[in-house]
């Protein structure tokens, strides 16, 4: 793809040292541009499919993921376009090479859509740390309970915890209810994948998102003591 230049540049050069090319190109009579030429680093431009598949041999799947055999390309190929279809190399560093017969736009979509899930989950999932003590106040108590509901409403896995100090390690019994309590709450919203249980003098569990939750929280209610 070409970008012009808003004015044109001095001096000679095919390179910027960023993999890019320039090239200079006449525009009227009198006028000359630089130019960008980008090159291309497309998924769809790394995928060999029909006539530029190379190798001698591949294992062919159908659109189903049924064996069909190890055969050279040109006959999957004459498989494929009598189905209507593309001969797709999915696995190109496999002994030997596994081709798809499928639709190549099909394909390209699908393949797109899972790497944009993939990139979407790694970016934006955390561990989130919401804090609790035993004695923590109604209000507190409802702030944070709405931020885990958030949390997990963003994606984010969440370890709730409650802190235990000095005589409130003889009645864990108290922090053990407001967990319970906790997690019953917000049982349309979380999975509980650890816990609760006691590490030292902390009270936790483990929480992931539910699948159809949502981020949305309740108000917070006002009040008295937890």
């Amino acid at each position: 793809m070409l970008y012009s230049l808003a004015h044109p540049l001095i001096g000679c050069g095919l390179a910027d040292g960023t993999g890019r090319c320039w090239r200079r190109l006449r525009v009227g009579a009198m006028c000359w541009r630089w130019f960008i030429a980008e090159r291309s680093f497309r998924q769809a431009d790394r995928i060999r499919i029909n006539d530029r598949i190379r190798a001698r041999e591949i294992r062919v799947v159908d659109d189903d993921g049924g064996q069909l055999g190890v055969m050279p390309p040109f006959e999957a190929i004459k498989l494929a376009r009598e189905r209507g279809l593309d001969l797709v190399e999915i696995s190109p560093t496999a002994d030997p090479p596994v081709c798809k017969i499928t639709d190549y736009g099909k394909y390209l979509y699908q393949t797109n859509k899972k790497a944009h899930e993939q990139r979407k989950h790694q970016k934006g999932s955390q561990l989130k740390e919401v804090k609790f003590r035993p004695a923590t106040a109604e209000h507190d108590y409802q702030v944070r309970k709405n931020q885990i509901i958030r949390f997990l409403g963003e994606g984010h896995k969440v370890k709730a915890m409650i802190f235990h100090r000095g005589r409130e390690m003889a009645h864990q019994e108290v922090g053990r209810a407001k967990m319970n309590r906790l997690l019953q709450e917000i049982a349309d919203h979380a999975l509980v994948e650890i816990g609760p249980r006691m590490e030292a003098n902390i009270m936790m569990a483990l929480l992931a998102p539910k699948k159809g939750g949502s981020a949305k929280a309740p108000a917070a209610a006002s009040g008295g003591q937890g």
